[in-house]
């Protein structure tokens, strides 16, 4: 079987649930395009995109081919491109399918919530990424109470290092839900960051949708 081949077979697993087709805010300094894959691994019960993480509320997928088609069209237009979700890194295709990004001439800003620190060095190590902006839920002793799965602590954890070490530009970021996190608990998450200058907090803002309504009740 050819590389080429090979390269398409790879890339076909991903499940591409939405276009954003310009936006000045989601990359910072760069007019960009968002691409949301479907399908997490955490089930934050804030959550705003539902529809991207609920197996339940999936909707028909874009073809990726149609999306490679659109940014080949926005070349001059478009700086970068923000990849999204769900969780990214899940994708087993992630990587073949920012190369085909990057190859295009596209800065990639990769949003992820942590959890496959070995993805995370994949797509580091390669000099995929032009900038990574990481979830951090909660304290390490709290990720369960957040995201109500186990065994993601360590994970978590070294990807917080991976991204601290890899010399890309980043962020750390945390949805505070008053329901689920306390002002302590946002000390140990900084703690945990080891105070990265990058690090900031945005309040939970009820919305028409989110994963688990009965967590406002």
């Amino acid at each position: 079987m050819s590389q080429s081949l090979l390269l398409t077979t790879y890339i076909f697993v991903m499940n591409i649930g939405g276009l954003q087709k310009l936006t000045i805010i989601d990359f910072p300094g760069h007019i960009a395009a968002v691409i949301f894959l479907q399908g997490c691994n955490f089930r934050c019960p804030y959550c705003h995109n539902p529809e991207l993480v609920d197996p339940k509320q999936f909707q028909e997928t874009i073809d990726q081919n149609e999306v490679l088609s659109f940014l080949a069209t926005r070349k001059e237009k478009l700086t970068g491109v923000v990849i999204t979700g769900g969780e990214p890194c899940i994708h087993e295709g992630l990587v073949g399918f920012i190369k085909k990004i990057k190859d295009m001439g596209f800065l990639v800003k990769l949003d992820t919530n942590g959890s496959r620190p070995d993805v995370l060095k994949n797509v580091i190590d390669k000099k995929l990424v032009d900038f990574i902006a990481m979830d951090v839920k909660a304290p390490l002793e709290k990720y369960f109470f957040v995201t109500k799965v186990k065994g993601f602590e360590n994970k978590v954890k070294e990807s917080i290092r991976l991204v601290m070490d890899s010399g890309i530009r980043h962020e750390f970021r945390t949805t505070v839900a008053r329901t689920l996190l306390d002002e302590n608990d946002i000390v140990k998450i900084k703690e945990l960051v080891e105070n990265d200058d990058s690090y900031r907090t945005q309040d939970f803002v009820n919305g028409d949708k989110i994963l688990d309504p009965t967590m406002l009740e």
